[in-house]
């Protein structure tokens, strides 16, 4: 039986039988790791809740090689980001963030990239800065650190680096990147974006994390989310759970103001 110890963040976890729970971590060592926390759900519980979505703790499991799902022994609060899950807008943005880490990462695959990149969103939010952008940021970075960086400097299509004469721009997420206008009149459904919006993914690719969620995006940030969740959503094969949530939240937050 192996012993497992790192540094790590709950980002998600349901109920299993009557008292136990099923929790999914991202640690810095041994990246996504699912576990199983007896008797989790009991009020005197040595996890007590510890086990929060969002909580950055140290993570102590056992793998006894038997199973995909290793043996939650301990699990010690460092930081528990209470104000991030205190406000809708942050618990939702950063729910959207804590599903793509898990939905877009493989198992027992480590990636310090990815975990650092969490733990700085999550700090960010819990800081004030503007959650959407912090989603935005995040995503960017994200999708890069994974391998799925979309081109923005060539057409896809006929690979093109003259072909963008104005706005807008047609994003073709499947085939990986912007198509000139010939080669869009061919492909149905595709993705419109404000030269704006694909300056402004430039920028984000090498900016420093504090100058980039530190910078406003105006009207590509809202662009290049709804870009972020079409990429995702053809990555794992259907949209987030989240990202309904999050955009019927933005919704009432607009009709409230």
């Amino acid at each position: 039986m192996a012993l497992g110890k790192s540094a790590a963040v709950v980002i998600g976890s349901f109920p299993l039988g009557e008292s136990d729970r099923v929790v999914t971590f991202f640690s810095r060592q041994h990246g996504k790791v699912r576990g199983v926390a007896r008797a989790a759900r009991r009020i005197k519980s040595k996890f007590g809740g510890a086990l929060e979505l969002l909580t950055l703790g140290e993570l102590i499991f056992f793998d006894t090689g038997r199973s995909d799902l290793v043996r939650v022994d301990h699990f010690d609060v460092l930081r528990p980001f209470d104000r991030v899950r205190e406000d809708l807008e942050r618990l939702g943005q950063a729910a959207w963030m804590a599903e793509c880490v898990g939905r877009l990462t493989a198992e027992r695959d480590p990636n310090v990239a990815v975990y650092g990149l969490l733990l700085r969103g999550l700090k960010s939010l819990e800081a004030g800065v503007p959650p959407q952008r912090v989603a935005v940021v995040f995503g960017v970075r994200l999708v890069d650190a994974l391998g799925h960086r979309l081109r923005v400097d060539a057409c896809v299509g006929c690979g093109r680096r003259d072909a963008f004469g104005g706005a807008p721009l047609t994003m073709d997420v499947e085939a990986g990147g912007l198509v000139c206008a010939a080669c869009a009149s061919a492909v149905p459904g595709l993705l419109r974006l404000q030269s704006g919006s694909v300056a402004a993914l430039r920028r984000l690719r090498g900016q420093a994390w504090d100058e980039a969620v530190g910078t406003q995006l105006g009207g590509a940030e809202g662009e290049l989310r709804q870009l972020l969740d079409r990429q995702v959503a053809l990555l794992i094969g259907q949209p987030t759970r989240t990202s309904r949530f999050v955009r019927e939240m933005e919704r009432f937050s607009g009709e409230r103001g």
